[in-house]
């Protein structure tokens, strides 16, 4: 027998089992969360008589007549300090990581009540976050010392005038700080069935047969299922249906991710046990690992259609002519590496049969109207059927818009009419979820003896790895934004997406713009050489100002502000002498012609405003971006507005948090409903308009890719930004300056903590992140992905520059990923000034940080 003591209350336990699981599954302490359950990520951290350590690597045994301690058991007095100081300080994103960051803090401050920022890095160097970039959060911990010292009272948010322009505190940060609010695999309902997924042992194999009759006889097993099992279709998709939910005998599997059997049972131990008893013969193929075997005549084919997923191009003028007559010709190729979001809550879900034949599924992803669409089509059921609710969302990037886990669970509870909740393990879901774009860029740029760009010729190929996922779109992000923020008037631009036997490629924080960027930015360098000037200079003289035509055509409207980026990190890049600078745009909204809608209901229940739109927030604070939009078109105090869960029966479709849309497609939505609100409280209280709905919806009209207009308009907005990196005598990153075009910014707060995390995953991607494939299958854990702790990022300035007349939205523009974009390539460019080295490929080699 174990005794232990969890935050006050002391329990007697029979059987030695994992100290996390324990407190989680077992006492429901669900504060501390399950980030990657091999020692690594500190979401797990607690205190065990006052020392700091990760759950996940502890046993019963080890901490038998020990004191644990969870956030659960802060006394008040601390709970409300560490609330109100990380709250203020705009520690809180996603939110996953935090309460193991308390935790880290606590046991800091108990000991150094007064710590240095130095401290404070290295107490919270084993805790990862992956959105803020630790700047805020240090902030936090900075100001719950003060607290709790004594030399700073808290103060409650303002809830009038926190209009567009308040930096007031995320609605969702206490919960988030303190635990208690829910992600999905924190949530325990009566005779809930644990699930688990048999995955392929082949990149690429045919699978001849499937043998399930020892798991389905093992105790606690209370369904196994496979395709043959599927009441619908088996196939699912964003653009094509191409993705099987399980592999049917007979079929190829095409990656290591893929699905043979589902298994549910009473428990995860069971689950995981039957998986071993299912036996499958396999006819092992030789996996096609790269584009350029995919594309060779006697390939074999990965999908029936063949291995070209699609083809983007884009012509503009004569680049054949410009260049002959251009002054300076550049040509270069570029690779970038596949790379994993690394997103702090593995995916999760939770599936729950109804009485009318119907389900509900709980997620925490990037659309409940994309796991609807999905779901009723692999159950074959109605919408009316399917419910889709989310819960917190732990990060995404982009890695939660596939279905991963949702489908599964589904299947699982129609078939045993029980409660199936599946969670993927961090090894999973590495293998599972679609990673960034690898790509093979060849990009040539030429310009005039003054430096002013003519002609650009970009060959750009992409791996899409097994299935389509978002991967056509990704490729023509790449193509459309590869000229960059400049005026060039000729343009050949070529994509490939294509199939291979990798881990899938698909939607990720810059959406193909990241490796673009980085091409053609090292190409700017290189002219400016030949020409004679600085980078900053060729940049400047060749920056899209208002009325221009961008490289894909489009008129750019008066909100373009990218030579006012340039301006503001003029004077810090010619006054260090290993810099580097890139300047980029990226698009707000899905654009080139497709249908793109944000909506919202306003509905007045109990007195408040109820915000109802089913647009996520994965961490960039949209519940507080609309909340404030309310606020400044009503005046309404925010402690009459309320903001609901994205349900598919409650909530109407807002689209897909994607492509920087959300705060000005659904912002747009509220600022249109919280109007029509203000026009009806002219006539009558708030309380007078009980059960009233006032609706709001914004669709951007674009034009599709192929446009023979002589000016389409790709997108309804453009982000701009510039970057600059600054290197110590050492090679180590000491500074990053990063001036922003928001069109406004409703928060800024919220808006400088994108910044700061866009900038450090841009480092990351830069200096140490990778994905590496041995056969097709990966080999990386989590702990070896590259991922930046707070020990390693430099100081970051964010510039914000606010230039934008649109009334929608009242002028605000994307932020979130067009901050983690400009950073590798003035990285790389800072380096190429230190040592001459011109480094093409990403991580860069031969770096402090990169052998």
């Amino acid at each position: 027998m174990f005794k232990i003591n969890v935050n006050g209350t002391e329990y007697s336990v029979q059987e030695d089992m994992n100290l996390m699981d324990y407190l989680r599954d077992v006492l429901h302490v669900t504060s501390l969360k399950n980030g990657c359950g091999e020692g690594i990520c500190g979401a797990c951290t607690v205190l065990v008589d006052d020392k700091k350590l990760r759950a996940c690597t502890q046993t019963l045994a080890k901490v038998s007549g020990k004191n644990v301690l969870t956030v659960d058991g802060l006394t008040d007095r601390e709970k409300e300090a560490y609330a109100w100081a990380f709250a203020e300080a705009g520690a809180v994103q996603c939110g996953f990581c935090i309460p193991g960051m308390v935790i880290s803090a606590k046991a800091l401050i108990d000991k150094s009540p007064n710590p240095t920022s130095k401290e404070i890095k290295e107490a919270i160097r084993g805790n990862i976050c992956r959105c803020t970039g630790y700047v805020k959060i240090e902030q936090g911990i900075m100001l719950a010392a003060k607290v709790l010292r004594g030399e700073l009272q808290p103060n409650s948010t303002a809830l009038s005038g926190a209009g567009v322009g308040a930096s007031i505190q995320r609605l969702d940060a206490r919960e988030k700080i303190l635990g208690t609010g829910q992600y999905v695999d924190d949530m325990f309902v009566a005779n809930m069935l644990h699930a688990a997924v048999l995955r392929t042992s082949y990149p690429r194999a045919v699978v001849k047969g499937i043998d399930t009759s020892a798991a389905r006889a093992y105790p606690g097993v209370e369904a196994v299922l496979t395709a043959e099992d599927i009441p619908g279709v088996n196939e699912h998709g964003h653009i094509f249906h191409d993705w099987p939910t399980l592999i049917a005998v007979g079929q190829e599997t095409r990656y290591i991710g893929d699905a043979i059997a589902l298994v549910a049972a009473r428990t995860k131990k069971q689950a995981r046990e039957a998986l071993a008893l299912i036996k499958v013969d396999y006819e092992e193929l030789e996996p096609v690992l790269s584009p350029t075997e995919a594309l060779a005549d006697n390939a074999p084919k990965i999908h029936a259609k063949g291995n070209l997923l699609s083809t983007t191009i884009i012509k503009r003028g004569n680049t054949e002519e410009a260049l002959a007559q251009s002054a300076h010709v550049v040509t270069q190729r570029y690779s970038t590496p596949p790379t994993e979001h690394a997103f702090m809550e593995p995916e999760s879900a939770l599936a729950i049969p109804q009485g009318d034949g119907g389900i509900v599924v709980y997620v925490g992803d990037q659309s409940v109207y994309d796991d609807q669409h999905g779901i009723m089509g692999i159950l074959g059921l109605p919408a009316e059927k399917v419910r889709i609710i989310s819960k917190l969302v732990g990060g995404g990037f982009g890695g939660k818009e596939d279905l991963s886990v949702q489908h599964h669970a589904a299947l699982l509870a129609v078939k045993t009419q029980k409660p199936v909740k599946l969670t993927l393990s961090r090894k999973e879901s590495l293998l599972v979820h679609p990673k960034r774009h690898a790509m093979e860029l060849e990009v040539t740029t030429g310009c005039d003896a003054e430096g002013k760009l003519t002609a650009m010729v970009a060959k750009i190929v992409a791996d899409t790895g097994a299935y389509a996922s978002l991967g056509t779109a990704v490729l023509q992000r790449a193509c459309t934004h590869v000229g960059g923020p400049y005026q060039i008037l000729n343009v050949d631009i070529t994509g490939l997406c294509v199939y291979t036997n990798n881990p899938p490629a698909g939607a990720f924080r810059g959406f193909g713009v990241p490796q673009a960027a980085f091409a053609s930015e090292t190409n700017l360098d290189l002219l400016a050489e030949k020409v004679g000037i600085s980078p900053w200079e060729i940049r400047y003289r060749n920056a899209l100002e208002p009325g221009m035509v961008n490289p894909t055509g489009q008129i750019t409207d008066e909100g373009t502000a990218i030579k006012e980026t340039l301006l503001a990190v003029r004077e810090v890049y010619e006054s260090h002498p290993h810099v580097g600078i890139a300047s980029v745009m990226k698009n707000t909204g899905i654009g080139v012609g497709l249908p793109d809608t944000g909506r919202v209901k306003l509905k007045i229940v109990n007195g408040k405003v109820l915000v109802l739109t089913s647009a996520a927030c994965i961490g960039q604070g949209l519940a507080t971006i609309a909340t404030q939009i309310v606020n400044e078109a009503t005046g309404l105090p925010l402690e009459c507005i309320d903001y609901g869960a994205p349900d598919t029966f409650l909530t109407p479709d807002s689209g897909t948090t994607t492509a920087s849309r959300q705060t000005l497609f659904t912002g747009e939505a509220v600022r249109q409903a919280a109007l029509k609100l203000q026009q009806a409280l002219y006539k009558s209280s708030l309380e007078g308009l009980e059960g009233m709905e006032f609706y709001g919806e914004y669709s951007g009209k674009t034009d599709p890719i192929n446009s023979d207009k002589p000016n389409p308009v790709s997108h309804v907005a453009y982000s701009y930004a510039t970057q600059v990196v600054v290197l110590n005598e050492q090679g180590l990153v000491e500074k990053v300056v990063a001036a922003h075009d928001v069109g406004r910014a409703i928060n800024l707060k919220l808006v400088e903590g994108q910044i700061e995390g866009g900038v450090v995953m841009g480092l990351g991607y830069a200096l140490r992140e990778d994905f590496p494939l041995q056969k097709g299958v990966p080999t990386a854990k989590f702990g070896t992905l590259g991922l930046l702790r707070a020990t390693d990022v430099p100081e970051i300035e964010s510039i914000i520059i606010e230039k934008n007349s649109s009334p929608l939205a009242y002028g605000a523009k994307g932020i979130g990923e067009i901050s983690s974009i400009p950073t590798a390539p003035a990285v790389a460019l800072a380096y190429y000034k230190l040592d001459g080295k011109l480094r093409c490929s990403l991580p860069l080699p031969e770096t402090p940080y990169k052998k």
